[in-house]
């Protein structure tokens, strides 16, 4: 019976006889039937990459965006439900205020991400309320330098050189295991996200999408911008010609 939540997964705030929360399992659910989003820590910045799935032909492009802006150097990234990511990105936005408020101080990422976190966890231990159904990656380049978290729909959160959330996050996590992001700099991540957001894109044969991508760091004078139109159709235009020239081997 505790092998399919039955019964014990109608309350966040109800754990199984085995100590599982099925309401926050099911959040990650909501996840992973997402887009595919990713971020990588270089040695002079952050990128942000979303597979953003396009549902109807009828959407107008590069609107509906799932990269936010959260202070003028940190960049917010979703997976999972939309509206959920919005409301985590105006919670991010006020607690960021917050911070540059009281300490008079641009506020430090993992400030931001230890306080979203808890808010995140708060929606957890409530029978009124649900989990969010959205997992998160910050980005930022402060005074201690490139910074990268995820914070999960249990409000747990972590400190990632490279990170992948999503539909294809595990074939994502691998390639970016492959990179040497330490040497990397904020053009060759472009062209490697855009890489591996179309290797993920391909291998589970989903709908059109379209590839949306900021970057913070010396390129952009460490303020949080969406990649340049030019630069962002080159990666993808070398991302497509890589995997046709890896499927022409494979034949």
């Amino acid at each position: 019976m505790t092998s399919i939540g039955t019964g014990y997964d109608l309350s966040a705030s109800t754990y199984s006889p085995d100590g599982r929360i099925f309401q926050v399992e099911y959040a990650n659910k909501a996840v992973e039937n997402s887009g595919t989003t990713i971020g990588l820590k270089v040695k002079d910045g952050i990128v942000l990459a979303v597979e953003k799935l396009v549902h109807s032909k009828l959407l107008v492009p590069n609107a509906n965006r799932r990269i936010q802006t959260i202070d003028r150097h940190i960049g917010l990234a979703t997976a999972g439900l939309l509206a959920d990511g919005r409301h985590l990105s105006n919670r991010a936005r006020d607690e960021a205020s917050n911070y540059r408020e009281t300490y008079n101080a641009p506020p430090p990422l993992k400030a931001v991400a230890d306080r979203l976190g808890l808010y995140v966890q708060a929606y957890t231990l409530y029978s009124s309320v649900r989990p969010f159904g959205i997992s998160t990656i910050l980005g930022t380049v402060d005074q201690d330098g490139p910074g990268l978290f995820v914070v999960e729909p249990s409000g747990v959160f972590y400190g990632y050189n490279g990170a992948a959330v999503g539909k294809g996050k595990q074939l994502a996590k691998t390639e970016l295991e492959k990179l040497n992001l330490s040497e990397m700099s904020l053009r060759e991540a472009v062209t490697e996200a855009a890489r591996i957001i179309y290797l993920v894109h391909d291998e589970t044969k989903e709908k059109e999408f379209e590839l949306e991508m900021s970057w913070i760091g010396t390129e952009s004078n460490n303020i949080h911008v969406h990649v340049p139109k030019d630069l962002l159709d080159e990666a993808e235009a070398k991302a497509k010609a890589l995997l046709e020239f890896e499927d022409d081997a494979d034949a």
